[in-house]
């Protein structure tokens, strides 16, 4: 999984109100890392920030402290109840010899049978809660749908991957292909296709 990097600075005030606020007028975020020996206690720039949670694509933050630089993962953002700003961040530490549960994105390659029969696709799951060492997590969990057919579906426990233990319910839904108005019966597509080709070989004998 990619590493970026997100410029931190440490801070000495936890507590105090007034202080976190002056923080925020300035444009910093109020952050804590936790998982290490002790929890670290510093701030972000909101701008630098607000552009690694506006992507659907998830990263290991590499928190640049100046004089060392520490990895870590997203645990949870704060948002404020009018302006939908973040207020606060939890940053959990990453180590290489330890696992790390993280939400991964799932994207869908291919156009399934159903669909092109009129099916409409359903994605359930965007989502999918893994766990693992930091070097065997996936940058995203890629799903082929070419072979599903109207009535299909994908379900957590279909999906194997490598060294990663997923934590969603394994009968949970990550997508289906439903049946719509104007969906084709497969099988009537394929005598449809058969009586075809019978009547342009009777038009070639003729």
């Amino acid at each position: 999984m990619k590493s970026v990097q997100l410029e931190a600075t440490s801070r000495s005030e936890v507590r105090k109100k007034s202080a976190l606020n002056a923080l925020r007028k300035e444009g910093r975020i109020p952050a804590v890392l936790y998982g290490g020996k002790d929890n670290v206690n510093f701030h972000v720039g909101e701008i630098a920030f607000s552009k690694l949670i506006t992507t659907h694509e998830v990263y290991f933050i590499d928190l640049n402290f100046g004089d060392k630089t520490t990895k870590a993962v997203i645990s949870d953002v704060q948002f404020h109840p009018v302006t939908d700003k973040a207020i606060h961040i939890d940053f959990m530490e990453v180590f290489e010899d330890k696992p790390v549960t993280i939400a991964i994105p799932v994207t869908f390659t291919g156009t399934s049978k159903g669909v092109l029969n009129g099916g409409k696709r359903r994605e359930k799951l965007r989502k999918m809660v893994l766990r693992a060492l930091p070097s065997d997590l996936p940058e995203v969990v890629s799903i082929d749908v070419t072979e599903m057919k109207i009535g299909d579906s994908i379900k957590v426990k279909d999906i194997t991957l490598d060294k990663v233990e997923c934590l969603d319910n394994e009968n949970s839904v990550i997508i289906a292909v439903k049946t719509s108005r104007v969906a084709v019966d497969e099988d009537e597509e394929v005598v449809a296709e058969e009586g075809a080709e019978a009547a342009t070989e009777e038009a070639a004998a003729e």
